[in-house]
């Protein structure tokens, strides 16, 4: 499982399930730009967060920072 850290620019993989950390999920609606993991692999990160669809990771990262998750995982 790959989680996105709430707080720094990190993907990390996880393999073993119980070393998952608890995680705030991020499933949305596709629309133009979405930000997918190989766009993540292959793009500078301006460019990612220049994409309409960064906005939606950026909200869900800040929220579950705020709601004290340091991990996402977003369905793209």
């Amino acid at each position: 499982m790959r989680l996105l850290n709430s707080r720094e620019w990190l993907v990390r993989e996880f393999i073993v399930d119980n070393e998952i950390p608890p995680y705030a999920i991020l499933s949305h609606t596709w629309g133009v730009e979405e930000v997918i993991f190989q766009s993540w692999q292959t793009l500078s990160r301006e460019q990612v967060e220049s994409m309409t669809g960064w906005k939606k990771i950026r909200h869900c990262r800040e929220q579950a920072a705020a709601e004290g998750y340091d991990w996402i995982w977003v369905d793209t």
